[in-house]
Parts: C-alpha cells; structure tokens; sequence
C-alpha cells in the first residue's frame, strides 16, 4: 500500500471517529514519505483533538525537524508548549510570529495570530521587568547616555527593537561608530543652530514669497531606473526642497534670500566634495504625506535636521527609535540606516536639512573620501 492509499484509508477512519487507526495510517504514510510534513501536521491536530497534547507536540516537533520555519507549526508549537505550561511557550509565539508569511492568511489564523501577538506581549513585559529588576544597579550608576544604550540592549534581547546597520547604497567606509542618531555632545554647534531658528524660519518664509524661489520634488529620477520604493514620491510635489547649496553648489536664487542661514552653514563642517556636497536645503512634507523606508548614498556623512514648521503628529524614524520633529530642536542622525517620516496632519512641515562630516573621519580620510567621491560624481554618480 502506498502512502497515498494510506492517507485516503486515515480519512475514512476520521470520519468513522477511529482516530487511533487514523493516527496508525499516517504514521505508515509518513514512514514511506519521511519529507511530507503535512502528514505529521495531521497526525498533530488530530493528538491535539483527542486532548493528547504532549504526544501532539512530539509530532509537530517532527515537522520542524523537516521544515523549521514552518509557521502554522510554529503556531501549533507555542499553542500547545502554552497548553502544557511548559517554559519557553512565550518566546515560541515569538518564533512563529518572526516567520509569518507576508502573504494574506487563512481566516481561521486570525485568531490564533492574534493570541500569538497577545501572548508574545505578554511574554516580553514579564521578561523586559525581570532583566530590568536584575541591571537595576548598574543603571542607577549609568549616565544620561549609558542608560539610553541600557535600555536598548535590553529592548533588544527581548526583541521589542532589533539592531540596524549602516547600510550605504553606494560608498561605505570601514569601522565608522553606527549610531541611529548620534549625542548630541559630540556636535556643540546644534546649540547655535537652534538658537537661530527664529531667523531661519524667517529666511524660509522670504524665499518661499520669492518669486523666483526654486522649488523642486525631493525624489528626482528616470523613470526606468528600479528605485521602486520612490516611485510614488518621484518627481511628487508632496515632498518638495528648496535647495540653498546642492551637490556643492550655491543656489543663488534662492540662498540670496536667506543671509543669516548661509552664514550658518559656514560653522559647520560640512563635505567639500566637488559635485557632491556640500548640501542643504529647506525639506517641505504636504500634508498626509509618508516617506518610505530607505537609506542614503554614503557613511562618511551624517544629517542633521533642523525643524522649523512642525505640525502636531509628525514623526520621523530611524533604525528603532522613533522621534516627534519639535520646532527648534535639532538632531543628527545616520541616514544610511533606515529611516522613515511621515507628515498626518493637515499642514505643511518644513524641516532644515544640511550634511556633515561623520566625526570618526580624520582630515586624512577626509581627503580620500573627497577624491573618490568627486571622481564618481564626475562620472555622474551624487552624494
């Protein structure tokens, strides 16, 4: 007999409540079959049917040993390790849930999904205040900036955040700190920055009344390079830039209206790569408006945002850590980590935006950052 014959004789004695014969049949099935993992999935639901949950959770554990990322097992393996009480059924449904398909599911999943996510948040509190009761001492010692860390190391071994990585899509330079946003100790010029943001956004409302003001979409590109995550921002007017200093070049129509912002840019230590950078421009997000996920063209550069008109509600993420824009606090952040922003009012938000030297790069490498870059630039490749 084989196993196909085997499975349809296992469906007439479900049907005859047999299950005990089902289960013999299947086995059999599976002895001739050993990679089909459906038969040991059968096997599972129906030990879990009669109430025989350990003998259940051996069978779904041989359908991981044959497919480990299987999700419906993965489900079944945490419903059952939390019917059983055994350790471990918490971080199970943390398991199934990294593996769910990006596919639309079976309607009758959504109640298990959901008492997946329930449970897993469950899970993750418990475990978050136990690890916290135990790194109590050290973190009352820790500073402002080692508590931040603190809290991410252990955000992240419960899995609440994950790590993200400087990923370039262009030119990556070696062993350079990856911060999402980067202390503020390190950039003590923010302070004078922000303490102008009065003028600036002044200087923002002149050129914008200007009648030869140049503003042009943020996201320009060919239609037929594959950039599909930009496709619907590409040459978009809901996100918009008027540039003052573009790929190092002065826009003079429009920096001439804004003296005090240029003056500005002169203290900070900004790339002079020919045909790169210098950058900076004011960044203009429509109303219900939402950028997508990506990253930038180079790690030796940083960019700090300097927000002027903020709307309630609008944010901006970097890797895990998600910040609200508030009017005249300014930051800097590694935009060749992902990073997201979202304008969902009903406003307009502007944003001050420059370029700065990743502080890591010595005046050295600074040197040969230039010369690469400005060569590729040459060959029509931008920062």
């Amino acid at each position: 007999m084989d196993a196909a014959e085997l499975v349809r004789d296992a469906d007439k004695a479900v049907a005859a409540r047999d299950f005990a014969r089902a289960v013999s049949l299947l086995e059999q099935a599976a002895a001739i079959s050993p990679a089909d993992g459906t038969l040991w999935m059968r096997i599972a639901a129906i030990r879990r049917g009669t109430g025989d949950a350990s003998a259940a959770l051996d069978a779904v554990h041989k359908v991981l040993a044959i497919a480990p990322r299987d999700f419906t097992a993965l489900l079944m393996r945490a419903s059952l390790l939390q019917k059983l009480e055994l350790p471990g059924a918490g971080e199970a449904w943390g398991h199934a849930l990294a593996q769910k398909p990006e596919r639309d599911l079976p309607e009758q999943l959504t109640p298990v999904i959901a008492e997946a996510e329930e449970k897993y948040a469950e899970w993750q509190t418990k475990k978050e205040a136990a690890l916290k009761e135990r790194m109590a001492d050290a973190e009352q010692q820790a500073s402002e900036e080692e508590r931040k860390r603190i809290h991410r190391f252990r955000s992240n071994a419960v899995r609440r955040t994950r790590p993200y990585h400087s990923e370039p899509t262009d030119f990556q330079f070696p062993e350079l700190t990856e911060r999402e946003f980067h202390p503020r100790r390190m950039f003590p010029w923010l302070e004078k920055l922000e303490a102008a943001t009065e003028e600036v956004t002044a200087e923002l409302r002149a050129v914008m009344a200007a009648e030869r003001a140049e503003l042009v979409p943020y996201v320009q590109f060919e239609e037929h390079v594959p950039m599909d995550q930009w496709r619907p921002l590409n040459r978009n007017p809901d996100w918009t830039a008027i540039h003052l200093v573009q790929h190092g070049r002065v826009n003079g129509a429009n920096a001439r209206h804004c003296p005090r912002t240029m003056a500005l840019l002169e203290g900070l230590p900004q790339p002079d790569i020919p045909g790169a950078s210098p950058n900076a421009m004011f960044s203009l997000l429509a109303p219900k408006t939402r950028i997508p996920p990506h990253v930038g063209i180079s790690n030796t550069r940083l960019v700090c945002h300097l927000p002027l008109i903020v709307p309630e509600g609008c944010w901006f993420r970097v890797g895990a850590e998600t910040r609200l824009w508030k009017t005249g606090e300014a930051f800097v952040f590694d935009d060749t980590m992902e990073h997201e922003a979202a304008n969902p009012s009903d406003e307009l938000r502007v944003v001050f935006i420059c370029d700065v030297w990743h502080p890591d790069i010595s005046p050295t490498e600074r040197a040969a950052v230039a010369a690469l870059i400005s060569s590729s630039a040459a060959a029509g490749q931008g920062l």
